[in-house]
């Protein structure tokens, strides 16, 4: 029994870790202190430990030999290839989902996309940020490929804290609207291979302007932090 509550101590912190680091609270880099993390969620430093175990596992913190664990960071080249291999499996997840989405689904979606129309018209870009993540699931979802839903959402959130950077840029969150459409519209016209391109084009927005992506990324990015 004990050893059960301890897993789902572990679990439950695990999870609420995710939470703070894919919102950017816990940002890249973050010193990760046993101790203060045990105290902050009033449990003991073992499913602490676990927890930790588990995100390194999915690859969101980084342990370090005989240092504190942080937030995982990816170096500029590694966040690029990521970037790459995101907008092939989101293309392919969308390629997918344009045969496979369902009435629901297709209504869902742009139930999903007037709604980040209003948080770009109410300059709301952290709501705007968790929307977009609500339209990119559908697809996953809409696709019924669970292994490939499962690799995709995971480099989603290894890139989703430098992400949400982007998602503050000037002009990015209308630019978004725009790149939603033409994949919505891909979609609806039973077009897959259009929408699988239109979905590439829009994850992989590297491309469009590499130079500006890597200034909007903050300072904190490559200098840890101690949590607490």
């Amino acid at each position: 029994m004990k050893g059960r509550a301890t897993a789902t101590r572990a679990d439950d912190l695990r999870r609420a870790l995710e939470r703070e680091i894919l919102s950017g609270e816990l940002a890249p880099g973050m010193r990760l202190d046993e101790q203060t993390l045990a105290i902050r969620h009033k449990v003991s430093r073992t499913p602490v430990r676990e927890a930790l175990r588990q995100l390194a596992s999915s690859g969101l913190v980084e342990m370090r030999s005989r240092q504190t664990p942080i937030v995982a960071t990816l170096t500029i080249p590694k966040l690029i290839q990521m970037f790459e291999v995101m907008a092939e499996l989101e293309g392919l997840c969308t390629r997918l989902a344009t045969r496979r989405m369902t009435v629901p689904q297709r209504k869902a979606l742009l139930d999903i996309h007037k709604r980040l129309i209003a948080a770009l018209e109410k300059n709301e870009p952290a709501k705007f940020y968790e929307i977009n993540r609500e339209f990119h699931h559908l697809i996953y979802e809409a696709a019924e490929s669970e292994f490939l839903a499962e690799q995709t959402n995971q480099i989603r959130n290894r890139v989703g804290p430098y992400r949400r950077h982007v998602t503050y840029r000037p002009g990015r969150m209308a630019a978004t609207i725009h790149e939603h459409q033409l994949v919505i519209d891909a979609i609806l016209a039973g077009d897959a291979e259009a929408a699988g391109k239109a979905m590439r084009d829009h994850v992989n927005l590297l491309g469009e302007n590499l130079t500006d992506f890597i200034a909007s990324l903050p300072i904190e990015v490559t200098a840890p932090q101690k949590v607490g």
